[in-house]
This record gives C-alpha cells, sequence and structure tokens, in this order.
C-alpha cells in the first residue's frame, strides 16, 4: 500500500539525482579549491624569491591542504546522500535479482504485492516492479539498477530471443535507461515507426521490448538489460540474471 511519504521508486531516484549533484559539486569544489591553491602559489613564490623561504616547502603545504578539503568535501557531500539511509535497508536488498525470486509492483495502489499474469495488460503499458526475496521477504529495493519493467506482448511479434526469455508474451527489462542511466517510464508510439515503444523521457531514447529492447531512437549505446521471468501458479518469478549491462553508460 502506498504511504503517504516517497514510495521506494521515488526514493530512489531522489537518491541517484543526490548522487550526481554531489558528485558534480565535488568536482567543482576540488576545481576551486586548485585555482586557489595556484593563486597562492604565485603569492608565496613571489615572497620565497624576497625572503629567501624555500619554494619547494610553500607547494608541498598547499598541496596537502588541497587534498585534504577535496577528500572532507567529498565525504561529506557522499555521506549525505546513500549513507543516511543504509541502516533502513535490510541485507539482500541491494543485491541484484536472483533466481526464484518473485516480482512485486514497485509503485501504485498495488505497491509490493505480487504480480500476476491477470495484472499484465495485453499490448502494454509495462507494470514497474522489484523482485523479492520468497525465503526472507525482503524487496530488493535499496539499488535503483534493480527496478524492472514488465509487459505482457503477442508472442508472435517477438523475435526469437526475446521469445526464448518471455513466458506466454511476458517478457521483462531493466527500467533504468543505458544512455544516463535515468528512468525509462513512458510507453509511447515511437518517433520513427508504428509501433509503441519503451521512452526514456530524459534524453528521448527509445526501445523495442519485441526485439530485445534494442534501440531505435536516440542517443542510447545499447539496448536495455533483459531479465528472464517464469510463472508459476499465475505469479512471476525471476529465471535467471540479468542479460546484459545494467544503468547508464555515463552520469548525469
Amino acid at each position: 500500500m502506498r504511504s503517504s511519504s516517497l514510495n521506494q521508486r521515488e526514493q530512489s531516484h531522489i537518491d541517484a539525482l543526490r548522487c550526481q549533484f554531489f558528485a558534480l559539486f565535488s568536482a567543482e569544489f576540488q576545481r576551486l579549491l586548485v585555482d586557489m591553491s595556484r593563486a597562492s602559489l604565485t603569492a608565496n613564490s613571489t615572497s620565497s624569491e624576497n625572503s629567501g623561504e624555500p619554494e619547494a616547502d610553500a607547494c608541498a603545504d598547499q598541496t596537502r591542504r588541497t587534498v585534504l578539503l577535496g577528500a572532507l568535501a567529498t565525504t561529506a557531500c557522499l555521506g549525505c546522500s546513500g549513507h543516511a539511509r543504509a541502516d533502513e535497508d535490510p541485507p539482500g536488498s541491494d543485491e541484484r535479482p536472483q533466481k526464484g525470486d518473485v516480482l512485486v509492483f514497485s509503485e501504485g495502489d498495488k505497491e509490493g504485492k505480487l504480480i500476476t499474469a491477470a495484472d499484465l495488460p495485453a499490448g502494454g503499458p509495462p507494470v514497474h516492479a522489484w523482485p523479492k526475496d520468497p525465503k526472507t521477504s525482503v524487496v530488493r529495493s535499496a539499488s535503483r539498477l534493480n527496478e524492472i519493467l514488465i509487459i505482457k506482448l503477442d508472442p508472435a511479434e517477438l523475435d526469437e530471443k526475446t521469445a526464448a526469455r518471455a513466458v506466454d508474451g511476458i517478457i521483462a527489462y531493466s527500467a533504468i535507461c543505458s544512455h544516463a542511466g535515468c528512468p525509462v517510464t513512458a510507453w509511447v508510439k515511437s518517433d520513427v515507426g508504428d509501433k509503441e515503444v519503451f521512452k526514456c523521457m530524459c534524453h528521448n531514447s527509445e526501445y523495442d521490448p519485441r526485439a530485445g529492447a534494442q534501440v531505435v531512437f536516440g542517443p542510447a549505446p545499447r539496448r536495455l538489460a533483459a531479465l528472464p521471468v517464469a510463472l508459476a501458479d499465475g505469479s512471476l518469478s525471476v529465471a535467471g540474471n540479468f542479460i546484459g549491462k545494467v544503468g547508464g553508460a555515463q552520469p548525469g
């Protein structure tokens, strides 16, 4: 059931944005320190020539100061992001999907509930899911890279390799764009064809789930990672590890 606070998918997306922001902040902060260091060294060099003090000592001192402050800034920034929630995440919640994991809704009124074949409308749109360890009941939602897109399509439309990973036309893919790591959220008509496709709204990359989620439009460098699925007693489960790399090729 969805609570009044942010759901797990929203929280994981916010954490990813924080990581990107803090990485940029740290890089800019360290660049500023280097510039300040160079300016200070120039002044120290002039002073050393006049006073006879060794320039090497001033350089070493300033370098140590720059490295120390940069490290402190980076540590502080990183500490503000993922580690803030580390104590709340049970063991196994950040592990990649495991064979035998069941699949549960990651959002909406059914958040946390098992996904059945009946929950998937024929022809889409996809359902967003998390893997869940059936033995420990731990939902693997501590890493946003674990979010999955599940969709039911006409088996006759699937290519051979995609059909081999599907069950009754049901297929699953990583919900993380391979370009910049944004979430893939849209199911829309392609800009280059007459069929509906997965679309990342960050930079307009499009993926065709019928052909292994290959890229059909936009800057994404590779297809979405695929996840084999199984069906037992009406409920969906994971049948194997991700096929392909999960996540983006570049930050931001």
